[in-house]
């Protein structure tokens, strides 16, 4: 599987192939190899802006949008680095509010893969080191920096002097990665997963988190406090209750602020992580105005986005189409019960090989009405037929069907004379992306 977009532009497509050749080397973790790079290229990331370094199993995306939009409502210049991509990869790197050009693009990454070529760099080590170069030499107020897996050993983690680490929700997620056996770490795996996420933990920078189990929290704490940082836990240090409003308390204060327009009460809890990120840092200021500014007007693609009017929607006459990436059991207990409000609705589905697929596709078969299976072709996926026999032997959901193209199954399901008002399409961030380009609905 090759996390690598196509471009129009012969220069990025040509540096796009020179990643394609890339990949996260089995059996090396570290921070070396990013540590050489950056050297070489003068180690832009020790002279950024004020950064924000959102770590997490689900949730941190959404979290950078909220930071994001409440920074920019407060009229700050600020660099935005999420992933992954879903259409295009200048999507991973957002300068003062707008994708790299891809001139810009393309000479970027042609001078990290020249400086690293004998250092067989990662496609994840690259792009964090184009990151860094394009954010040192633009200016701005601030940045923001997802994580883009774990955090310990993520190619991120080089920084130093943030304004402020976070960490979302926590669950069980790139196991292959993150529970790799290892002396000295915890054994219980979401206690593993709270020391992975807890790696970006720097002395005397707070680390605001979510609600944890007391284990997974207590984790936390003692590897913060062995680094030095100052954490501000939800239910702890911070509060917030979500309605009509999110009614936000801290040493500080209230705040009753707006839920998001972004779907969900989970998007709720994001907010309030980015606004608890803002409270517990000094360096940049940002009033209660710009921060309820900026949690109505953040928008996030592929999370539960309500599709409009294109190509591929025309498929569904007089349907509304939502769109997800949800891809982890997490992700899709939340999504599950976003999507009460508009069952029975009907599901297309579609998981890649390494996803456990009852994980995914049980929580949200309780709200299907009839659900179609696709492939996700340039990627090792779950064959349509396995998951469709699986599903039916379960009864969950009982009418789920393969189909051999992602337009096959919008044809059947927007020619059902009996099919339900909505159609919400999840299970893959590949997938959400492929609907997007047939939509032509290409995040900007």
């Amino acid at each position: 599987m090759k996390d690598i977009a196509t471009s129009s532009s012969p220069a990025v497509q040509a540096q796009l192939d020179r990643l394609a050749a890339l990949s996260l080397p089995q059996g090396r973790f570290g921070l070396e190899t990013i540590h050489a790079l950056l050297d070489r290229l003068g180690n832009p990331q020790r002279d950024l802006p004020p950064t924000f370094h959102v770590a997490g199993t689900n949730g941190k995306g959404s979290t950078c949008a909220f930071l994001r939009a409440m920074l920019e409502a407060q009229g700050l210049r600020v660099h935005a680095a999420t992933k992954p991509h879903l259409v295009r990869y200048n999507e991973r790197i957002r300068i003062a509010g707008k994708l790299i050009e891809d001139d810009h693009l393309a000479a970027l990454l042609k001078e990290v893969l020249d400086a690293g070529e004998d250092l067989g760099p990662s496609f994840f080590e690259v792009t964090a080191a184009a990151t860094f170069l394009a954010f040192h030499r633009e200016p701005a107020d601030v940045c923001i920096i997802e994580v883009g897996l774990g955090g310990r050993f993520d190619a991120t983690n080089v920084l130093d002097g943030q304004a402020a680490c976070g960490i979302a929700s926590l669950g069980i997620d790139h196991e292959g990665f993150l529970l790799v056996p290892e002396e000295g770490v915890p054994q219980d795996p979401l206690c593993r997963i709270a020391f992975e996420k807890t790696g970006i933990a720097r002395p005397g920078v707070p680390l605001v988190t979510q609600a944890y189990r007391p284990d997974m929290t207590r984790t936390i704490i003692e590897h913060a406090m062995l680094v030095g940082a100052r954490t501000a836990i939800r239910d702890l240090d911070w509060f917030a209750k979500v309605g009509d409003g999110i009614a936000y308390r801290d040493r500080h204060g209230t705040l009753d602020l707006p839920v998001p327009a972004l779907i969900g009460a989970h998007q709720a809890d994001n907010a309030a992580l980015a606004v608890a990120m803002l409270r517990h840092q000094s360096q940049v200021e940002v009033s209660p105005e710009a921060m309820a500014q900026g949690i109505h007007s953040a928008r996030w693609p592929a999370r539960l986005q309500t599709l409009g009017p294109g190509p591929f929607t025309a498929l569904f006459p007089g349907k509304t189409v939502l769109l997800d990436g949800a891809h982890n059991h997490a992700a899709a207990v939340a999504l599950a019960e976003a999507m009460k409000p508009y069952a029975p609705y009907d599901l297309i589905f579609g998981l890649l090989g390494n996803r456990r697929v009852s994980d995914v596709l049980f929580p949200l078969a309780p709200g299907v009405r009839k659900a179609y299976v696709v492939p996700l072709y340039g990627h090792d996926h779950h064959d349509p037929r396995d998951i469709a026999a699986f599903a039916q032997s379960k009864a969950s959901p009982r009418h789920c069907y393969p189909a051999f193209t992602l337009e096959q199954a919008a044809g059947w399901l927007g020619a059902d004379p009996n099919g339900a008002d909505t159609v919400l399409i999840a299970g893959s961030l590949y997938l959400a992306g492929e609907v997007l380009r047939l939509n032509r609905e290409v995040p900007d």
